[in-house]
């Protein structure tokens, strides 16, 4: 995933605080900084548990570190939240009204920003 005028994410393995657990995997950004939980270890049961926690922590980091909300829905300005469909499939989906049809909507799946031309505001 990439952001306009900054270097894309990463995920980022840390050593656990004890040593008989496995490594923690953050995401980071491109010089390491990262904040809030590591990835949950549960995730791996499914493709969308780990797609979800990946974006999860993709919108912790941007919005601790760059305090603004990502990604925003082009037509509202307003934060985006994953959500899973009754398949499995992940999406991002907006809070905002559409005119005459319905009061939410998906705007992408999770992973296709890119491919619409979507991208996050940089506060100035």
């Amino acid at each position: 995933m990439t952001l306009p005028q900054l270097e894309p994410l990463q995920l980022l393995a840390l050593p656990s605080y004890d040593e008989d657990e496995p490594e923690n995997v953050y995401v980071a950004m491109a010089n390491g900084e990262w904040h809030g939980n590591y990835l949950d270890p549960n995730s791996q049961d499914s493709l969308a548990s780990a797609l979800a926690s990946v974006a999860d922590a993709a919108q912790e980091t941007v919005m601790e570190l760059l305090w603004q909300a990502w990604p925003l829905c082009p037509e509202h300005g307003l934060g985006m939240h994953p959500r899973e469909d009754t398949d499995e499939r992940l999406s991002w989906w907006c809070a905002g009204e559409r005119l005459r049809r319905g009061p939410a909507h998906v705007h992408a799946a999770v992973g296709a920003l890119d491919a619409l031309g979507a991208s996050i505001r940089t506060r100035t």
